[in-house]
């Protein structure tokens, strides 16, 4: 007997979320957002990539294919105080372990996004596991080219391996873009990475900045050392690895943090890099809904999302 499997592709669903009546001044993300519209230019255009292929290649919990729904629906009542067009252009799934066509796929989605948007659109992409910001960047890069890429993340993600994983995004990335590759990483949890991902990094010209750097970091410092490492005038990909967080306030993520970066100081750095305007590209990654408590991930999540939605709107 044949085996059916699940689209590789899928639109975007139905959005729910509180009603408090009719009109602009009742706005959330749920009333207003469009589903499976053609991209515009300016619009920012969401994407999910339910995927935890290479979390489980990582050896990490599994879950992190759950984030696009829940994130989804904890933007969906939150309250609208921007103009910008929202779009869901559906999720890509990955089928089994193939992960790499998967990717294939998602690449070629954002480019199209991204293609369309323009300078003044965003492309927002709901993972998943990390393994997502190699396939948003390479689509990203496709279209647009070199690119400023900040992480907030506990773990550098530069491993070398035979096939991609969680753990690898940002060195595939590096072969991707040779001399073009920028890359920052702000929270990174010295216990929790070995010596040769932090030589790795060193030889990659990364800029390195670890979680025990930002707690000395008054909130003013925290956001210029952020926004000092995209400085210049090339687009921006920002990517939010949930386990930057501490594991109290970001339960749900594929690897706890037991340290983390504050949730404040977090939310000004992204929302500082937003503002920038130069964002193309933003994902937010390893959120195992399995593992959350009261949802508390999903809505710091979706909060961060918001924040960066409504920073380029300013």
């Amino acid at each position: 007997m044949n085996t059916v499997t699940a689209p590789l592709f899928a639109p975007a669903p139905d959005w729910t979320g509180r009603d408090d009546g009719p009109g602009a001044e009742h706005a959330r993300w749920h009333s207003v957002i469009s589903t499976n519209a053609e991209p515009q230019e300016g619009a920012v255009h969401l994407i999910g990539f339910a995927s935890d292929e290479g979390v489980e290649r990582n050896g990490g919990r599994q879950g992190a294919a759950q984030g696009p729904e829940a994130l989804r629906a904890a933007l969906g009542s939150l309250a609208i105080h921007h103009e910008r067009t929202l779009i869901d252009a559906g999720t890509v799934t990955t089928q089994n372990d193939d992960l790499e066509s998967a990717q294939r796929t998602l690449s070629d989605k954002v480019y199209d996004l991204v293609t369309m948007q323009g300078v003044d659109g965003m492309t927002v992409v709901l993972g998943g596991g990390h393994e997502t910001s190699f396939a948003t960047h390479r689509g990203a890069y496709e279209a647009i080219g070199p690119m400023h890429i900040i992480n907030f993340d506990a773990h550098f993600d530069l491993r070398t391996a035979s096939r991609p994983t969680s753990g690898t995004p940002f060195r595939q990335i590096a072969d991707l873009a040779g001399s073009d590759f920028d890359y920052s990483v702000f929270g990174i949890s010295q216990p929790n990475n070995t010596k040769v991902l932090f030589d790795t990094a060193d030889d990659l010209g990364v800029t390195t900045v670890l979680d025990t750097e930002l707690a000395e970091m008054s909130m003013r410092e925290a956001v210029y050392r952020a926004l000092a490492s995209v400085d210049g005038d090339l687009p921006i990909h920002l990517s939010i690895d949930l386990d930057v967080l501490p594991a109290a306030v970001a339960p749900g993520v594929s690897a706890p943090a037991g340290f983390g970066v504050d949730y404040a100081k977090l939310r000004a750095m992204v929302s500082a890099v937003a503002a920038t305007g130069r964002v193309a590209l933003l994902d937010v990654v390893e959120l195992n809904p399995d593992f959350d408590v009261d949802n508390r991930t999903a809505k710091a999540a979706a909060r961060l999302i918001d924040d960066a939605v409504t920073a380029t709107a300013a």
